[in-house]
Protein backbone atom coordinates (compact mmCIF):
# COMPACT_ATOMS: atom_id res chain seq x y z
CA UNK A 1 0.00 0.00 0.00
CA UNK A 2 1.52 3.27 -1.08
CA UNK A 3 1.18 6.75 0.90
CA UNK A 4 -1.22 7.96 -0.93
CA UNK A 5 -3.73 4.74 -0.50
CA UNK A 6 -2.80 4.66 3.21
CA UNK A 7 -3.83 8.03 3.41
CA UNK A 8 -7.58 6.88 1.95
CA UNK A 9 -7.39 4.08 4.60
CA UNK A 10 -6.93 5.97 7.69
CA UNK A 11 -9.13 8.77 6.41
CA UNK A 12 -11.94 5.64 6.16
CA UNK A 13 -10.67 4.78 10.07
CA UNK A 14 -11.48 8.68 10.77
CA UNK A 15 -14.86 8.06 8.89
CA UNK A 16 -16.00 5.40 10.76
CA UNK A 17 -15.41 6.80 14.32
CA UNK A 18 -18.58 8.67 14.75
CA UNK A 19 -20.85 5.10 14.43
CA UNK A 20 -18.70 3.49 16.64
CA UNK A 21 -21.02 4.07 19.65
CA UNK A 22 -24.02 2.12 17.87
CA UNK A 23 -21.67 -0.90 17.57
CA UNK A 24 -20.34 -0.92 20.95
CA UNK A 25 -23.56 -0.39 22.27
CA UNK A 26 -25.64 -3.06 20.22
CA UNK A 27 -22.56 -5.50 19.86
CA UNK A 28 -22.42 -5.14 23.56
CA UNK A 29 -25.88 -6.27 24.27
CA UNK A 30 -25.74 -9.03 21.71
CA UNK A 31 -22.89 -10.51 23.95
CA UNK A 32 -24.82 -10.20 26.68
CA UNK A 33 -27.41 -11.84 25.24
CA UNK A 34 -25.46 -14.56 23.26
CA UNK A 35 -24.35 -15.10 27.07
CA UNK A 36 -27.79 -15.35 28.94
CA UNK A 37 -28.72 -17.74 25.59
CA UNK A 38 -26.11 -20.04 26.97
CA UNK A 39 -23.19 -19.34 24.01
CA UNK A 40 -19.77 -20.35 24.80
CA UNK A 41 -17.49 -17.00 24.41
CA UNK A 42 -16.11 -18.86 21.24
CA UNK A 43 -19.71 -19.31 19.63
CA UNK A 44 -20.37 -15.41 20.17
CA UNK A 45 -17.13 -14.63 18.58
CA UNK A 46 -17.65 -16.95 15.65
CA UNK A 47 -21.26 -15.19 14.87
CA UNK A 48 -19.97 -12.09 14.89
CA UNK A 49 -16.90 -13.30 12.94
CA UNK A 50 -18.71 -15.25 10.07
CA UNK A 51 -22.26 -13.80 10.27
CA UNK A 52 -21.46 -10.21 11.14
CA UNK A 53 -25.12 -8.58 11.21
CA UNK A 54 -26.48 -7.76 14.29
CA UNK A 55 -30.63 -7.92 14.13
CA UNK A 56 -29.87 -11.59 12.15
CA UNK A 57 -27.50 -12.56 15.55
CA UNK A 58 -29.64 -11.60 18.02
CA UNK A 59 -32.63 -13.39 15.89
CA UNK A 60 -29.97 -16.29 16.00
CA UNK A 61 -29.71 -16.68 19.53
CA UNK A 62 -34.15 -16.21 20.17
CA UNK A 63 -34.58 -19.46 17.83
CA UNK A 64 -30.99 -21.17 19.31
CA UNK A 65 -32.59 -20.79 22.63
CA UNK A 66 -36.26 -22.68 21.21
CA UNK A 67 -34.16 -25.54 19.58
CA UNK A 68 -35.02 -24.23 16.35
CA UNK A 69 -33.86 -26.45 13.86
CA UNK A 70 -30.21 -25.39 11.93
CA UNK A 71 -32.33 -24.87 8.50
CA UNK A 72 -34.96 -22.73 9.69
CA UNK A 73 -31.98 -20.40 11.29
CA UNK A 74 -30.37 -20.71 8.28
CA UNK A 75 -33.37 -19.48 6.16
CA UNK A 76 -34.76 -16.58 8.66
CA UNK A 77 -30.94 -15.14 8.97
CA UNK A 78 -30.78 -15.25 4.83
CA UNK A 79 -34.47 -13.37 4.47
CA UNK A 80 -33.29 -10.98 7.55
CA UNK A 81 -30.48 -10.00 5.70
CA UNK A 82 -31.40 -9.35 2.29
CA UNK A 83 -31.05 -5.97 1.95
CA UNK A 84 -27.39 -6.00 1.97
CA UNK A 85 -28.35 -6.99 -1.73
CA UNK A 86 -30.11 -3.66 -2.02
CA UNK A 87 -27.25 -1.89 -0.51
CA UNK A 88 -24.19 -3.66 -2.27
CA UNK A 89 -26.16 -2.56 -5.78
CA UNK A 90 -26.79 0.70 -5.06
CA UNK A 91 -22.82 1.13 -3.50
CA UNK A 92 -21.41 -0.35 -6.55
CA UNK A 93 -21.22 2.38 -9.08
CA UNK A 94 -18.63 3.97 -6.67
CA UNK A 95 -16.58 1.41 -7.37
CA UNK A 96 -16.56 0.60 -11.20
CA UNK A 97 -12.90 1.35 -11.29
CA UNK A 98 -11.42 -1.18 -8.84
CA UNK A 99 -11.07 -5.18 -9.11
CA UNK A 100 -13.73 -7.43 -8.62
CA UNK A 101 -11.06 -8.67 -5.50
CA UNK A 102 -11.28 -5.33 -4.11
CA UNK A 103 -14.98 -5.08 -4.58
CA UNK A 104 -16.01 -8.76 -3.19
CA UNK A 105 -13.71 -7.39 0.01
CA UNK A 106 -15.84 -4.38 0.14
CA UNK A 107 -19.55 -6.27 -0.17
CA UNK A 108 -18.34 -8.99 2.37
CA UNK A 109 -17.80 -6.07 4.88
CA UNK A 110 -20.32 -3.79 4.18
CA UNK A 111 -22.85 -2.82 6.92
CA UNK A 112 -25.86 -0.66 7.06
CA UNK A 113 -23.88 1.54 8.93
CA UNK A 114 -20.68 1.60 6.88
CA UNK A 115 -23.46 1.92 4.15
CA UNK A 116 -24.51 5.32 5.32
CA UNK A 117 -21.17 6.71 5.84
CA UNK A 118 -20.89 5.70 2.38
CA UNK A 119 -23.79 7.09 0.88
CA UNK A 120 -23.45 10.13 2.73
CA UNK A 121 -19.83 10.75 1.27
CA UNK A 122 -21.57 10.11 -2.55
CA UNK A 123 -23.52 13.43 -1.99
CA UNK A 124 -20.43 15.18 -2.56
CA UNK A 125 -18.50 13.08 -4.63
CA UNK A 126 -19.40 10.27 -7.92
CA UNK A 127 -16.40 7.70 -7.34
CA UNK A 128 -15.56 6.48 -3.54
CA UNK A 129 -11.64 5.13 -2.84
CA UNK A 130 -11.45 1.35 -1.84
CA UNK A 131 -8.86 2.06 0.32
CA UNK A 132 -11.07 4.51 2.57
CA UNK A 133 -13.70 2.14 2.13
CA UNK A 134 -11.46 -0.77 3.78
CA UNK A 135 -10.70 1.38 6.46
CA UNK A 136 -14.29 2.16 7.43
CA UNK A 137 -15.32 -1.31 7.05
CA UNK A 138 -12.46 -2.64 8.80
CA UNK A 139 -13.01 -0.62 11.56
CA UNK A 140 -16.39 -1.50 12.33
CA UNK A 141 -15.87 -4.93 11.50
CA UNK A 142 -12.63 -4.88 15.01
CA UNK A 143 -15.32 -2.67 16.39
CA UNK A 144 -18.16 -5.53 16.60
CA UNK A 145 -16.19 -8.28 17.30
CA UNK A 146 -14.13 -6.94 20.67
CA UNK A 147 -18.10 -5.25 21.89
CA UNK A 148 -19.56 -8.86 21.79
CA UNK A 149 -16.65 -10.23 23.22
CA UNK A 150 -16.76 -7.83 25.71
CA UNK A 151 -20.31 -7.89 26.41
CA UNK A 152 -20.49 -12.10 26.76
CA UNK A 153 -17.58 -11.24 29.18
CA UNK A 154 -19.57 -8.69 31.21
CA UNK A 155 -23.17 -10.53 30.87
CA UNK A 156 -22.89 -11.79 34.48
CA UNK A 157 -23.08 -8.55 35.74
CA UNK A 158 -25.64 -6.79 32.96
CA UNK A 159 -29.17 -8.52 33.37
CA UNK A 160 -31.46 -6.37 31.89
CA UNK A 161 -29.20 -4.09 28.97
CA UNK A 162 -32.48 -2.64 27.31
CA UNK A 163 -32.94 -0.59 31.28
CA UNK A 164 -29.26 0.99 30.26
CA UNK A 165 -30.84 2.42 27.41
CA UNK A 166 -28.32 1.41 24.77
CA UNK A 167 -30.78 -0.44 22.29
CA UNK A 168 -31.21 3.06 21.33
CA UNK A 169 -27.68 4.06 20.03
CA UNK A 170 -28.22 2.55 17.13
CA UNK A 171 -31.45 4.46 15.88
CA UNK A 172 -29.82 7.32 16.84
CA UNK A 173 -26.53 6.98 14.71
CA UNK A 174 -28.80 6.55 11.62
CA UNK A 175 -31.02 9.43 12.67
CA UNK A 176 -27.79 11.52 12.34
CA UNK A 177 -26.49 10.59 9.36
CA UNK A 178 -30.05 10.57 7.62
CA UNK A 179 -29.96 14.17 8.78
CA UNK A 180 -26.43 14.96 7.51
CA UNK A 181 -27.23 13.39 4.10
CA UNK A 182 -30.32 15.46 3.90
CA UNK A 183 -28.96 18.86 5.08
CA UNK A 184 -26.58 18.48 2.19
CA UNK A 185 -29.13 18.32 -0.58
CA UNK A 186 -30.12 21.38 -2.87
CA UNK A 187 -33.68 21.94 -2.13
CA UNK A 188 -35.13 20.43 -5.09
CA UNK A 189 -33.69 17.54 -4.88
CA UNK A 190 -34.27 17.62 -0.60
CA UNK A 191 -37.93 17.54 -1.44
CA UNK A 192 -37.52 14.45 -3.80
CA UNK A 193 -35.54 12.82 -1.03
CA UNK A 194 -38.05 12.95 1.83
CA UNK A 195 -40.93 12.32 -0.94
CA UNK A 196 -38.93 9.20 -1.19
CA UNK A 197 -38.94 8.54 2.68
CA UNK A 198 -42.92 9.37 2.88
CA UNK A 199 -43.45 6.62 -0.03
CA UNK A 200 -41.23 4.20 1.79
CA UNK A 201 -43.45 4.54 5.27
CA UNK A 202 -46.95 4.41 3.37
CA UNK A 203 -45.57 1.63 1.97
CA UNK A 204 -44.46 0.10 5.12
CA UNK A 205 -47.79 0.31 6.28
CA UNK A 206 -49.34 -1.64 3.74
CA UNK A 207 -47.35 -3.68 3.28
CA UNK A 208 -47.39 -4.72 6.99
CA UNK A 209 -50.68 -6.00 6.92
CA UNK A 210 -49.90 -8.35 4.40
CA UNK A 211 -46.80 -9.95 5.05
CA UNK A 212 -44.14 -10.70 7.69
CA UNK A 213 -42.34 -7.42 8.68
CA UNK A 214 -38.86 -7.95 7.47
CA UNK A 215 -40.28 -8.50 3.69
CA UNK A 216 -42.19 -5.41 4.24
CA UNK A 217 -39.01 -3.48 4.87
CA UNK A 218 -37.26 -4.98 1.66
CA UNK A 219 -40.83 -4.26 -0.47
CA UNK A 220 -41.19 -1.34 0.69
CA UNK A 221 -37.33 0.04 -0.15
CA UNK A 222 -37.53 -1.65 -3.40
CA UNK A 223 -41.15 -0.17 -4.45
CA UNK A 224 -40.03 3.49 -2.89
CA UNK A 225 -36.53 3.40 -4.51
CA UNK A 226 -38.21 2.61 -8.13
CA UNK A 227 -40.40 5.60 -7.81
CA UNK A 228 -37.16 7.72 -6.47
CA UNK A 229 -35.54 6.66 -9.84
CA UNK A 230 -38.67 7.10 -12.20
CA UNK A 231 -39.03 10.98 -10.80
CA UNK A 232 -35.84 11.45 -10.10
CA UNK A 233 -35.65 14.07 -13.63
Amino acid sequence: MNTTERGHFVQGIRDCLPTLLGYIGIGGAFGIVGASSHLSLLEIALLSLLVYAGSAQFIICALFVVHTPISIIITTTFIVNLRHFLMGLAIAPAFTSHSLRHNIAIGTLLTDETFGVAATKLTRVDKLNASWMHGLNLTAYLCWLLSSIAGAMLGQWIKDPYALGIDFALPAMFIALLIIQLHQQARSRLIHMLAVVGYTIIFMLVYSYIMPSHLAVLLSTITAATIGVLTSR
